[in-house]
């Protein structure tokens, strides 16, 4: 619809002011002088129209939004970008959406495939789609994330979470996040809604369940514990045994190196440290025979 008409605006102001100006020398009763008075009156109040008229044209969609056309309440298919816009003041109106990248966290409970009660918190990351804003407005409202982002997540997780057993959706975590995107993006375009990201916050189980998968990572941790004892028990009855073996096979090999002539050798060398620490004084006893030394026997040999 076309703007208003500034040049009808003009003209009538020229009108009021000739009006005033025909009016000039007319003396106005008790003091003052009319001409002056309806002059001033017949700028300032077209004057004052043409900024209220001016005022109330002018829009200005910001950063991230876009300007949702309303003719008298009905939704207009033209859907204004950022910057500065007219409008036909009264007739239409604008409503701004923000189609900038917002997170909604959504809480979601559910039942694993193995029939486990699971709690899961999603973050999603969502953008209305710019060129459908106005559609976004007419058939959802303002409240999108109430009526469609938080009841279409909460299904998309008890679909996908139904498929996993309640271990399966700890260790593959990963899987069931990407496959969680990947349905919430279809489901998501019906109503013109773009998801950028999807992430899991959180998966939260029955405490029978944890206390049963805290109850197994210490079994398996005293089992691997018990494992490790062993092998290292048995690894030192192996050095053990290699060292008994190796002194075993020692004494053998000294065993056979004994001769009589290494026999006689050891008996002369302790004789002869014996004499090297004797001080040549006899010992004294009170009974019993004298030690003898053989010094002969040292000379012959």
């Amino acid at each position: 619809m076309p703007g208003p008409d500034f040049s009808e605006i003009f003209r009538r102001y020229k009108e009021a002011l000739g009006q005033a100006q025909q009016s000039e020398g007319k003396n106005i009763p008790g003091g003052g002088n009319m001409s002056s008075k309806f002059g001033f009156l017949g700028f300032a109040i077209p004057a004052l129209l043409v900024v209220i008229l001016v005022s109330a044209s002018i829009v200005i969609v910001g950063p991230g939004q876009r300007g949702v056309l309303l003719n008298f309440g009905a939704v207009s298919p033209n859907v204004w970008d950022e910057g500065l816009h007219f409008k036909v003041p009264v007739y239409q109106n604008v409503v701004r959406m923000d189609v900038r990248v917002q997170k909604e966290v959504t809480e979601a409970s559910s039942a694993s495939k193995d029939l486990q009660d699971t709690h899961s918190t999603i973050a999603v990351n969502f953008n209305i789609i710019p060129d459908k804003a106005g559609w976004v407005f007419q058939h959802i409202g303002m409240g999108y994330k109430e009526r469609v982002i938080d009841p279409v997540t909460q299904e998309v997780v008890k679909a996908v979470t139904a498929k996993f057993t309640a271990v399966e959706l700890i260790t593959n975590r990963e899987k069931v996040r990407t496959e969680i995107k990947e349905v919430l993006k279809a489901r998501m375009l019906d109503y013109n809604i773009a998801v950028v990201d999807v992430s899991i916050v959180n998966f939260k189980f029955s405490a029978q369940f944890t206390q049963a998968i805290e109850n197994k990572q210490t079994a398996e941790q005293m089992a691997l514990k018990a494992s490790r004892d062993l092998d290292r028990i048995k690894i030192e009855a192996q050095q053990k045994i290699a060292a008994a073996q190796a002194e075993a096979e020692s004494l053998r090999l000294q065993r056979q190196n004994i001769t009589p002539d290494l026999v006689e050798l050891r008996r002369i060398e302790a004789m002869q440290e014996a004499i090297r620490k004797w001080n040549g004084v006899m010992p004294s006893v009170t009974g019993g025979a004298l030690p003898f030394i053989d010094a002969r026997a040292y000379g012959s040999k």
